[in-house]
């Protein structure tokens, strides 16, 4: 539903990216060594690799970014914003396109996982995707029918004028090639009666869809329940949103990895997480690491996205794996992710908050599918990653010395006094943060 240029052709239900026409604006995300970069480099290197101006970067600052009078339209009751770091993924090359990738985290080592997993992704040709059309589904429960079986089969006959119902709530989703494509009925057996839901199945473009599917359940539901003989009671969205569909895949290099053993490992880490749902809960947190971050930066639903991708991993009533990790015939790690992702361009915080304003612009789309496939190619990197620092040296060396330096910094640490403290608690294997106190006065002392 957003207008301006789209690097989207589309057949059938499937959209695939295709590269930024001539003129666009040259995205190079292959940038070593940010993390010795101060605060205003990285910012320089934004502006140079992504269509956002040095102005552009204000949306970012706690100064200028949201104000309390925009956070009092957001939501009830405010008194204040809460601040994310806001950094960038480097390293993506997404269907041949190079793109910086906006994350808000409050975990240390996640956005550095994302980006070091796209390096290695990149010398094979970086991630690749694609998706179904943006379908969401809203549900109509009918209570207090005599005949369900016979219910059901009324409100199917009554398909078109349902259909032409819900399609009058909405007419510039219809112009923009959006709609209602079908309804379903399923007879869902309760304790005491069995449930009529009729599901409205409609292509929402551009849109999270949320508001345009529960206006079209409020505008038929009565006129359901009169064909069903029966009660309308709740009348509202699922966010299983099992029809809107996004998908990566990516090869990594056994080299890169670090050999064919480690890949053996990582594969036989996966497969314990496709298995074991203790073990599917911690991996799959590994893949939404990445995907809330993006979905966060970006004004979207982080709570939606969650309870879609959970819901698809029990979607064969164990709850597993969403990644799937395999060896290829050149002894390499192929990974592929397929989840359902509802995000949008339009409506929500993604229009009204400054920084996801930039963020959307940073990644230079124009379609909400676009959107929906950078997230799933950061989240299967991410899965990528934790599952090599699993297979090699463990997770807790990989988070030490990022969480070392916020001990340090919590224990009052300034400037270079954060490195002294925080390598003196990694080298001693004591990140306390009693210790850091400790160390700290005997920097400021002049004894290390």
């Amino acid at each position: 539903m957003s207008a301006g240029r789209s690097r989207f052709t589309c057949h059938r239900a499937l959209c695939r990216p295709t590269r930024s026409e001539a003129g666009a604006h040259m995205v190079n995300s292959r940038i070593p060594g940010l993390k010795n970069l101060t605060i205003e480099q990285r910012r320089e290197t934004v502006v140079r690799n992504s269509p956002l101006s040095t102005e552009d970067l204000t949306a970012w600052d706690p100064a200028t970014g949201l104000t309390l009078d925009a956070a009092d339209h957001m939501v009830e009751n405010v008194v204040g914003v809460l601040g994310i770091p806001l950094g960038f993924a480097a390293n993506f090359t997404i269907n041949g396109r190079d793109v910086l990738v906006p994350m808000a985290t409050e975990e240390p080592s996640v956005i550095a996982a994302a980006s070091n997993a796209a390096r290695i992704a990149r010398a094979s040709g970086g991630f690749f995707t694609s998706s179904t059309a943006p379908l969401m589904r809203a549900q109509i429960q009918l209570v207090d029918v005599a005949d369900p079986a016979a219910a059901r089969v009324r409100i199917l006959e009554a398909r078109d004028e349902l259909i032409a119902a819900a399609n009058e709530q909405d007419p510039m989703l219809i112009q923009l090639g959006g709609g209602v494509r079908d309804i379903e009925v399923h007879l869902v057996d309760a304790p005491g009666q069995t449930y009529v839901v009729l599901h409205l199945i409609v292509d929402v473009r551009d849109a999270m869809g949320a508001n345009a599917v529960n206006t079209m359940a409020e505008a038929i539901a009565e006129r359901a329940a009169q064909i069903g003989q029966g009660r309308p009671l709740l009348r509202i969205l699922s966010n299983k949103a099992d029809l809107r569909l996004a998908r990566a895949r990516a090869v990594f290099a056994a080299d890169e990895l670090g050999g064919t053993e480690i890949v053996d490992d990582i594969v036989h880490s996966a497969a314990l997480a496709v298995v074991d749902p203790y073990r599917a809960a911690t991996h799959n947190k590994g893949a939404t690491n990445g995907i809330t971050a993006v979905v966060l930066a970006t004004g979207n639903d982080t709570r939606a996205v969650e309870a879609g991708f959970h819901s698809h991993a029990v979607r064969d009533g164990r709850y597993t794996a969403l990644t799937r990790f395999e060896k290829d015939a050149d002894g390499n790690l192929v990974a592929s992710l397929e989840v359902p992702m509802a995000v949008g361009l339009v409506g929500g915080a993604t229009k009204v908050h400054p920084a996801a304003q930039r963020a959307v612009k940073m990644l230079d789309i124009t379609t909400a599918t676009e959107l929906a496939e950078i997230i799933v190619a950061v989240g299967l990197a991410q899965n990528v990653a934790g599952l090599r620092v699993l297979a090699t040296e463990g997770v807790q060396r990989g988070h030490m010395g990022l969480h070392a330096r916020n001990v340090a910094v919590t224990a009052g640490a300034t400037g270079k006094e954060i490195d002294r403290v925080s390598a003196r608690m990694v080298a001693e294997k004591a990140i306390r943060a009693e210790r850091a106190a400790e160390i700290l006065a005997e920097v400021r002392r002049g004894q290390s």
